[in-house]
């Protein structure tokens, strides 16, 4: 059986850590703001968490690009001349054009390299939902099943990774066109924080409407209830507001018992269009 590296990018928001840990590829979006661009390193090298939440929270908006398709030959390239496969599982397509581009680049390569396979998969996921998947794909990886039975798994369970989303900030939402800007002013006037959800298509669509805070991050903990796998890893994503993040994975664990949850910062390509303060939760369920 041929080895094979998974790839991806750095919308999954693992830590660089586990990243490394779990062997993978990542190649990295860009952010610009002030004038620059910041590769979406997950170590933070380019841009360190610290200086982009500041800018953030200073009213700096970013705009952000995809990986483009000369970074994933360059990438893919590298694996195929040692005699590996790829198997490239990409952030959500509805959201940008990264995946695209990875399909791109493998149809250029493959012809060169006819003995090589490139699996490019579209997550149809998010943040640490994608990070989620692609912790379990390492995981039947290391289980010893092949690139094309990763490719398989990858497929199929991509469609059961639950995304659940507050935001602080409607502001955000209004600049990326996910609420119009009137909604943005009654919301913001009336406390209201929107829950909401990934659907099927990978798109980021509302879902619900709480009064403050509180209630929002108490949807949140609800989304579990007959929905999710107990053998599975929850992972928490939040834009800078640890604190909150923290209490939310202490209430998982008293309500659910959930024994493995992982916790880790939204990173700045994401961040970008959802502003401080939003908590993401992600697990594997029986559906989206």
């Amino acid at each position: 059986m041929r080895d094979f590296v998974i790839m991806t990018d750095s919308c999954c928001d693992l830590t660089d850590y586990m990243a490394g840990a779990l062997e993978l590829e990542v190649l990295p979006l860009t952010v610009h703001m002030a004038g620059k661009d910041y590769p979406n390193y997950l170590d933070g090298h380019a841009l360190s968490r610290e200086a982009f939440y500041h800018m953030l929270r200073s009213g700096i908006l970013g705009t952000t690009s995809a990986v483009n398709v000369g970074q994933f030959e360059d990438a893919m390239t590298g694996i195929l001349e040692q005699g590996k496969d790829i198997v490239c599982v990409c952030f959500s397509g509805a959201l940008s054009t990264t995946y695209q581009s990875a399909v791109i680049a493998a149809g250029d390569l493959i012809s060169q390299y006819p003995d090589s396979r490139i699996y490019v998969i579209d997550s149809l996921c998010a943040s640490m939902g994608q990070g989620l998947l692609l912790y379990l794909a390492t995981r039947e990886k290391q289980a010893g099943n092949s690139a094309d039975q990763v490719a398989e798994f990858v497929e199929n369970t991509k469609g059961r990774i639950c995304h659940w989303f507050t935001v602080d900030d409607l502001h955000y939402l209004k600049m990326g066109g996910r609420v119009s800007a009137a909604t943005a002013l009654v919301g913001t006037m009336l406390s209201v924080k929107p829950v909401l959800h990934m659907d099927e298509g990978g798109k980021l669509i509302p879902v619900s409407k709480c009064r403050g805070r509180k209630a929002s991050l108490q949807m949140l903990l609800d989304t579990l209830d007959g929905n999710f796998q107990r053998d599975c890893p929850v992972f928490i994503a939040h834009a800078d507001c640890e604190t909150e993040a923290r209490l939310l994975a202490e209430d998982l664990r008293n309500r659910y018992q959930i024994k493995t949850i992982f916790t880790n910062y939204v990173g700045p390509v994401i961040a970008s269009h959802t502003g401080p303060n939003a908590i993401g939760l992600f697990f594997l369920g029986k559906k989206r």
